[in-house]
């Protein structure tokens, strides 16, 4: 199976590549194709010779999207929408991640697939426009939400934990945002295993994919203290006393059973994950 990834440098864009042994997989940084430019990303799919495209690049920085709302939607939403497109015409499968964020964040069910979307930032607005650009597109595609992404790459909630627990005994972390975390390498393999079969005809959609059990952020940071040994304790606080330019969903929680019966995947236990990322840090 010869598959495109969008994206070099971000968290699922480096597990993806981690795998080329098990497929042909060709990466696409900003040098190839700059996801602000939505044009240069059709040409690449036009002038490939893939079976499925997996795009995992995105605009993530989610409070500077609310000043830069326009850039997050070129990159989120257009640059989709015409990878979507190019796909559509050659007639092969789509795959794009998508995020929790298109929903209000309010009370204390999981987010089914077919939950009325309501974002309540600049970055869940710009994604949601991208999961409408690649649905208007009309070809076969997947849309995998995913939440609270972590790995031994780039900048993530459990490396800033570690970095933090070097000077700190005691650390603040909002307890009232619950979610599933989610690694970034059981997402490459979740959209691997998706992939390999739409190629052969499977039918594609919206669907949901997170770890599980659910957790807060105090109960990750917790979880990251033990098991790396740093000794460091975590208070619990409030949202209202942590606040940041992006409102940020007090409900992540994500139903992910239509993943499981559509395609025989199951949630992961973050926790083992975790675990298997603190040996890649050496912690």
């Amino acid at each position: 199976m010869r598959v495109i990834v969008f994206g070099q440098t971000g968290q699922v864009a480096r597990e993806l590549a981690k795998r080329s042994a098990q497929f042909d997989i060709t990466a696409l940084g900003r040098a190839e194709a700059d996801l602000s430019d939505p044009a240069v990303c059709a040409k690449a799919v036009a002038e490939s010779n893939a079976d499925v495209v997996i795009n995992a690049a995105a605009y993530t920085a989610v409070d500077k999207a609310e000043d830069e709302e326009a850039l997050a939607t070129s990159i989120n939403a257009e640059a989709p929408g015409a990878m979507a497109r190019a796909c559509a015409a050659k007639a092969i499968p789509f795959l794009h991640i998508s995020t929790d964020y298109v929903f209000d964040g309010q009370g204390e069910n999981p987010w089914r697939p077919d939950t009325p979307t309501a974002p309540q930032n600049a970055y869940g607005r710009s994604k949601l426009a991208g999961e409408n650009a690649v649905r208007a597109a009309g070809g076969a595609h997947v849309i995998l939400r995913t939440s609270w992404v972590f790995s031994s790459h780039g900048n993530n909630f459990v490396k800033t934990m570690l970095r933090l627990a070097q000077t700190r005994d005691q650390l603040t972390v909002v307890d009232d945002q619950i979610g599933g975390p989610t690694a970034a390498g059981d997402i490459a393999d979740a959209l691997l295993k998706i992939a390999s079969q739409m190629v052969q005809g499977a039918q594609g959609g919206t669907y949901h994919f997170s770890g599980a059990p659910e957790a807060s952020w105090a109960d990750f940071a917790r979880e990251i203290s033990a098991q790396s040994g740093s000794g460091t304790t975590v208070a619990g606080i409030p949202t209202r006393d942590y606040p940041t330019p992006a409102i940020r969903p007090l409900n992540s929680r994500m139903d992910c059973s239509a993943t499981a019966r559509d395609f025989g995947i199951t949630q992961p236990d973050w926790r083992q994950s975790l675990a298997q990322v603190l040996r890649e840090l050496n912690v």
